[in-house]
């Protein structure tokens, strides 16, 4: 028998109690031993929580019990849980979290402080998708080409209503709270920072790149309109909100930020609240994983899976995939080194000449463009939608620095990349 502490007995720390309980035979019998959910550490006594366990308010009561085995850590945050997982590691106790923001700024040193004990956080990155196993077992074979994700379900449902039903962002983002998709604050998802956590994670197993998200680019879905989704049908592309992480030789970019993506592409028919993470390695070539990105039963079954996995082994396997340095040093892209296509929307005044100039900006800047359309929007304005041939992150931003200072455009320009 193991006994589990559950920090954080919310929605998913109910779920993984309940679980444990109701599915007690099977899971035992694929673990060898019964997992025993035994206390719950809260903060508030008095709220009412639909589990059969104990509950405390002190941590230290869970902390200093010896026979306590493996401590569940769903609190959330970052300092106080760091703080947390590290007692609970001195104490030689196996740690499953779902935990992504610990992660982003602290899994190097808590795989440090782990050593042979077990840590372990599927659910972290995409919910219910095991894609944590995935890379750092199914694909140990493979050098990881790249990665895109759709990896926060608020966002993805929030661009497949604009686009399909025409739904501005403010009425979406609006349903998409009542629906509880999204929080009161909803900057940590549609900011683009909680996907952000999710593609550190993974860039940490791929690639074993150590960054923090003050590291990377990291743009959200906030401006997003009309245009640019009118723009995407007439080219026959999807708009989704893409975690990348991509090799080039010794070099590793990783961004998130909304992109146009071809509408054939796997990763372009993950609609809704779901989420999609394709991976190309150079073996196994593109491999696709789909599923429910958040959600109590979905991130407590990813939860239930590592306390099995631990039950199993008795070990840790290597937090992050690597049992030992192998040699290659690999280097976090600089932001202005990134290369891809761009999509520009640029207001600007509907008369001739216009072009000519946006035309002698770009090719100043070593840009050319792919293609283009024009809308009128009243009041001898126009809107330019333009697309580019590959660039650079450095001369797009150069380019719109010249257009924020030319009288020709009127409004700020906004920018999306493309990924073909």
């Amino acid at each position: 028998m193991l006994k589990i502490a559950i920090i954080g007995v919310g929605t998913v720390g109910s779920s993984v109690a309940n679980i444990l309980k109701k599915n007690k035979e099977i899971i035992t019998a694929r673990a060898g031993v019964e997992l025993v959910p035994t206390i719950g550490v809260v903060n508030d006594l008095t709220k009412k929580r639909n589990v059969s366990i104990d509950l405390t308010d002190d941590i230290n009561k869970v902390l200093e019990d010896d026979s306590i085995d493996i401590i569940v850590e769903l609190m959330g945050g970052i300092e106080k849980p760091y703080e947390i997982v590290k007692k609970a590691l001195a104490k030689k106790k196996a740690v499953v979290t779902a935990n992504k923001a610990l992660l982003a700024y602290h899994r190097y040193e808590l795989e440090e402080f782990a050593q042979d004990i077990p840590f372990e956080y599927e659910a972290a990155v995409a919910g219910g998708i095991p894609i944590i196993n995935a890379l750092r077992e199914g694909l140990t074979a493979n050098n990881i080409t790249s990665i895109q994700g759709i990896m926060n379900g608020t966002c993805n449902y929030m661009l497949t209503k604009m686009i399909n039903e025409g739904v501005k962002y403010d009425d979406i983002l609006k349903e998409a709270q009542d629906l509880g998709y999204a929080e009161a604050d909803p900057t940590f998802d549609v900011g683009g920072f909680d996907a952000a956590h999710k593609l550190l994670i993974l860039g940490s197993i791929a690639y074993g790149i150590d960054a923090k998200p003050e590291d990377i680019l990291i743009e959200g879905i906030q401006n997003i309109t009309s245009y640019d989704i009118e723009f995407a049908k007439e080219f026959n592309y999807s708009i989704k909100l893409l975690g990348i992480a991509k090799r080039d030789k010794n070099n590793i970019e990783l961004r998130v930020h909304p992109a146009f993506v071809p509408k054939e592409a796997m990763i372009a028919k993950v609609d809704g609240v779901m989420n999609g993470i394709s991976v190309i390695g150079d073996k196994v070539g593109e491999t696709m994983y789909y599923g429910p990105g958040a959600g109590g039963d979905a991130t407590a079954s990813a939860v239930i899976a590592n306390l099995v996995d631990i039950a199993r082994r008795g070990k840790g396997s290597p937090m992050l995939g690597f049992e030992e340095d192998y040699g290659e040093k690999l280097s976090l892209l600089s932001k202005d080194e990134i290369r891809t296509k761009y999509y520009l929307r640029l207001e600007v005044a509907d008369k001739t000449g216009v072009l000519a100039k946006i035309s002698t900006i770009l090719g100043n800047c070593g840009i050319s463009i792919e293609k283009m359309l024009q809308k009128p929007i009243g009041n001898e304005k126009a809107n330019l939608l333009l697309a580019t041939h590959t660039s650079t992150e450095k001369d797009i931003l150069k380019a719109i620095a010249e257009f924020e200072k030319t009288k020709v455009v009127t409004q700020k320009p906004a920018m999306i990349r493309i990924e073909a």
